[in-house]
């Protein structure tokens, strides 16, 4: 008999598996859960969390994230030697009228980024553009301060 595959058959004697009862009622709870909100939702899987592309070029650094549904008014974006932070956050209310009442619904995200980048860039001349949801940043590169030697006594 393996673990777990057991099967109850009407002629045969069968073995309660508990692990397996536990694991029949998980599923049923999910499928009760999913029926009334995706499992995406009430899991957090949808939050907010973009992939970054970064494209390093000789003098600057490229970098591209998709912020469907923000305005460029709710981003803020933050640079400090090699390390890109970028915050979001987006609202969105919605009011539906069915049959004598009234559904108010509210639902906001927000998101946290922080990476570190290929080298070192400066905030000056760093440009930012939104388009149709997609965040291009160019960020210049700057040259690393050597650091000074300590001579050993």
């Amino acid at each position: 008999m393996r673990f777990g595959l057991t099967r109850w058959r009407p002629s045969a004697i069968s073995r309660w598996e508990p692990l397996e009862e536990i694991s029949r009622t998980q599923e049923r709870l999910n499928q009760l859960f999913e029926h009334f909100a995706p499992r995406e939702e009430w899991l957090g899987e949808k939050a907010m969390a973009p992939l970054m592309d970064v494209k390093e070029e000789d003098d600057k650094i490229i970098v591209t994230t998709d912020v469907p549904g923000v305005d460029k008014k709710d981003i803020d974006i933050s640079v400090r030697d090699d390390v890109l932070e970028i915050n979001a956050k987006c609202g969105k209310e919605s009011d539906v009228e069915e049959e004598g009442y009234v559904r108010h619904e509210r639902m906001y995200k927000s998101f946290h980024r922080a990476i570190t980048l290929p080298s070192f860039v400066t905030q000056e001349g760093a440009k930012a553009k939104l388009d149709d949801g997609v965040l291009t940043l160019t960020l210049p590169k700057t040259a690393i301060e050597e650091g000074h030697k300590i001579m050993i006594e």
